[in-house]
């Protein structure tokens, strides 16, 4: 027989059949599909860590502590007691008023950020409580179009407002976003006047309200609610500004400080009370929230009903330089952050 022959009746690679002389092919055993979104990259150690690892930590590096963004349901589950929380306007939904087009329609847009996030909006809104504190609390969620402001973010945050006016609980936001929703034009520019005068209003009746920067934070966000409440807090590195490092410097022709748009930069500044790590989040929260309570003028509604005791936390120290030593201009190369989920996004 020819070795032509013999090569044709031999079994061929990846049969899983005993090959000529008898042994068993190697190719039948194939390595198996690994499945995506297991590992992370830490943007400040650069180190490589198990993605379960670093949600079992709320969403920070293992290694280093730096603190990465969190989703918005983990991020209510973190801060409020289990068992309390109520949503509030999740029937509220955008609308393409605008007929806008980019890259496609807006509408479409939304719709596929709806299915994919299993969210109707950017804001997560409702009541519960914090170590025993009622409070209502509004939280942007950046997976849902950079967490940007457009006319349902604004529309929310009012109502929340006028749900902890009319309750007499104290109001808490925590933002990551990257401005306001520019599919939307004038109409998202104007949410930044609405939710101001809501906060406002809130003030004016004797209410108290909280302000978590959270990395990112950017564009009209920062430049209207997220800098008025009455307490604002930041978590460590994060990204706080309005427009990009490029922008700013061609515009006032000057040379910029490494690390202005970091929390630890704002805090030397007066811009921001405190810096929080997100594992004393609570803690600071609820002694914050009995502090508004018993201040003058408070709302009598307002008062905190017994709770939990507060472990005393001390206070966070400011760090001249961001967690993840790099320059403002390699974390934020445009006007606001994009992410790989929601690459249309921009900050306004």
């Amino acid at each position: 027989m020819s070795e032509t022959s013999m090569s044709k009746d031999a079994p061929k690679s990846g049969d899983g059949e005993a090959a000529g002389d008898g042994r068993i092919n190697r190719l039948r055993f194939r390595k198996k599909d690994m499945p995506g979104g297991l590992w992370l990259k830490c943007e400040s150690c650069s180190g490589t860590i198990f993605r379960k690892e670093v949600e079992e930590k709320a969403y920070t590096c293992p290694a280093c502590g730096f603190h990465f963004t969190m989703p918005g349901a983990d991020r209510v589950r973190h801060t409020l007691d289990e068992g309390t929380w109520e949503e509030l306007f999740p029937e509220i939904e955008a609308m393409d008023r605008l007929g806008f087009v980019d890259s496609g329609p807006y509408g479409d847009k939304i719709e596929r950020t709806v299915k994919r996030t299993g969210q109707n909006e950017a804001l997560i809104a409702g009541r519960g409580e914090v170590l025993g504190r009622p409070v209502v609390l509004g939280v942007l969620d950046f997976k849902f179009l950079g967490g940007s402001m457009g006319e349902v973010v604004g529309e929310k945050i009012a109502l929340c407002c006028d749900v902890a006016r009319k309750e007499g609980k104290p109001l808490l936001l925590f933002t990551a976003s990257g401005g306001a929703r520019m599919h939307e034009g004038m109409l998202s520019l104007m949410q930044m006047a609405k939710t101001c005068s809501a906060l406002s209003k809130l003030n004016e009746d004797g209410g108290f309200s909280i302000c978590v920067l959270t990395h990112p934070t950017t564009g009209g966000v920062t430049a209207s609610f997220a800098m008025v409440c009455d307490i604002t807090l930041a978590e460590p590195g994060a990204l706080i500004g309005f427009a990009g490092p490029r922008v700013i410097a061609s515009t006032i022709k000057q040379e910029l400080p490494e690390g202005f748009q970091r929390s630890e930069f704002l805090l030397e500044k007066g811009q921001v009370d405190v810096i929080v790590p997100r594992d004393e989040m609570r803690n600071m929260l609820a002694r914050l929230i009995d502090f508004g309570a018993c201040r003058p003028g408070a709302a009598p509604a307002s008062r905190t009903r017994a709770g939990a005791p507060v472990e005393p936390a001390s206070a966070p120290q400011a760090h001249s330089e961001s967690p993840s030593g790099s320059s403002p201009g390699d974390v934020a190369k445009s006007e606001a952050p994009e992410t790989s989920d929601t690459p249309e996004t921009h900050g306004g």
